[in-house]
């Protein structure tokens, strides 16, 4: 059994490169691997939901996993504790509600549990403070990423969700991570009879899905995209944060406009992380509140 050490990981590019390694790694290994927090002090929601996704992938094809609970330092371990990712690899400490938003396993689409997950455990605990009918509309987008996921992917082990509220940054993030065959494989796929398209950039594939109607649904009279549309404007206006990993390309909006770029790096799948700001603004649909 290999061990590989899971670094301190932050939700930056280097920090998703560094989580990409690890993926690796892990795929390659059918002896099975143990993860080693020692010298780990702090993991982001991005890197609990990644790595709980890439040990449930692993244990998939039959690698046998574990996790070294003794390595953990206190600060992290009551984190992996209070989300419940702890408790759903074996360790017998039970969540509780804190500032996170739960770890989450979706092996199979679910709507209601989905729509639960994100309406009262997200977006709906008051730190972002926003119209209940702009909330239904969010949370709606965010749950067309899973459905998304879900429909094109072709992860074998569904999907896998965790956040977090940062108080001192007055910060709210939220991470979806799938293990399937990733956007720009899934693009270039639908695109091949277009002769252009076995040499699309990665980056060029992501920038196609985020053009509103396309899609590679062969379902009648779905155009939806990614579905980001709303999720984009809303992000810009509380100057957050939309960013998608998935193969080898990454996507960004924020308040600056969108941006995308191919990587070094690569993994097979998408990982979405949204980053929200948690100020006083009241946010609503343009028009709903009439003077």
């Amino acid at each position: 059994m290999q061990n590989v050490l899971v670094p301190t990981l932050n939700d930056g590019q280097y920090d998703f490169l560094r989580l990409f390694q690890i993926w690796e790694a892990v795929s390659s290994a059918p002896q099975g691997t143990r993860f080693d927090f020692t010298y780990c002090t702090f993991l982001r929601p991005n890197a609990v939901a990644f790595l709980g996704g890439l040990a449930r992938l692993a244990q998939h094809h039959n690698y046998p996993v574990t996790f070294a609970w003794e390595t953990i330092g206190g600060a992290v371990m009551a984190n992996l504790c209070q989300n419940g990712f702890a408790s759903s690899f074996g360790h017998p400490s039970p969540g509780w509600n804190g500032n996170s938003i739960p770890f989450r396993e979706d092996r199979v689409s679910a709507t209601d549990p989905i729509l639960d997950y994100l309406t009262d455990l997200w977006l709906g605990r008051g730190w972002v403070q926003v119209s209940p009918l702009l909330k239904d509309a969010i949370v709606g987008k965010v749950w067309e990423i899973y459905t998304n996921s879900f429909e094109h992917s072709g992860s074998s082990v569904g999907v896998y969700s965790c956040g977090q509220y940062y108080q001192a940054m007055n910060q709210l993030v939220l991470t979806v991570v799938d293990f399937g065959m990733g956007i720009p494989n899934k693009i270039r796929g639908y695109l091949q009879s277009d002769p252009r398209a076995a040499n699309l950039l990665s980056s060029s594939c992501l920038e196609w899905a985020f053009q509103s109607g396309n899609t590679t649904s062969h379902k009648p009279g779905v155009a939806r995209g990614l579905g980001l549309d709303l999720l984009k404007e809303f992000v810009r206006v509380n100057q957050g944060s939309l960013e998608i990993y998935s193969n080898n390309a990454y996507a960004i909006v924020d308040r600056n406009g969108q941006r995308f770029q191919d990587m070094n790096g690569s993994f097979a799948g998408t990982a979405v992380l949204i980053k929200l700001n948690c100020d006083e603004t009241l946010y609503h649909f343009r028009g709903e509140f009439p003077s």
